[in-house]
């Protein structure tokens, strides 16, 4: 179990994120169209995951415009912006915004998502949804970098996910 803020009081996560070095843990997260997407269908890309409570909140919505805009030139790389929100939502926001450099996936079905990757808010007023944390895999699915936000209100560094890239 991780602890992490929301405004200041503490809420826990489930489990640890997979940390450096360990392979990522499979997914099977649903896309806009309904289809399913699996850890698999990525293979041979670097991938980011930006994964968040709700793409309808300022910082989420934040953090997917600026990976959006920061992936423009990174070879070989892909972004899935992650929550559980119903993939009409998501796909509604980055239509309206007009981003074309991320993939947005829905944990909303299954549920094993969170879980899985030890990211899922346990307690609290954001209990089920998906706590702010930045995954960046390797080719090969390897983390190679992972950050779970202490504060949910905040936002990711960037810099630090971004790095691992170059």
């Amino acid at each position: 179990m991780s602890q992490i803020t929301l405004k200041g009081e503490k809420i826990n996560t489930y489990g640890s994120l997979p940390e450096k070095g360990e392979r990522a843990p499979h997914f099977e997260l649903i896309k806009s169209d309904l289809s399913t997407a699996t850890l698999n269908d990525f293979k041979g890309k670097r991938v980011i995951l930006n994964i968040f409570p709700s793409i309808d909140t300022g910082v989420c919505a934040t953090s997917v415009r600026k990976f959006n805009e920061k992936a423009t030139g990174l070879g070989n790389t892909v972004v899935l912006c992650i929550s559980r929100d119903l993939p009409f939502a998501q796909k509604r926001f980055v239509d309206d915004e007009g981003l074309e450099n991320v993939i947005n996936l829905s944990d909303f079905r299954d549920r094993n998502f969170g879980k899985d990757y030890g990211l899922e808010i346990m307690d609290g007023p954001f209990e089920a949804l998906l706590s702010r944390v930045v995954i960046v895999l390797d080719e090969e699915g390897n983390v190679i970098h992972s950050q779970q936000v202490p504060e949910i209100g905040e936002e990711p560094d960037y810099l630090s996910a971004l790095k691992t890239l170059l």
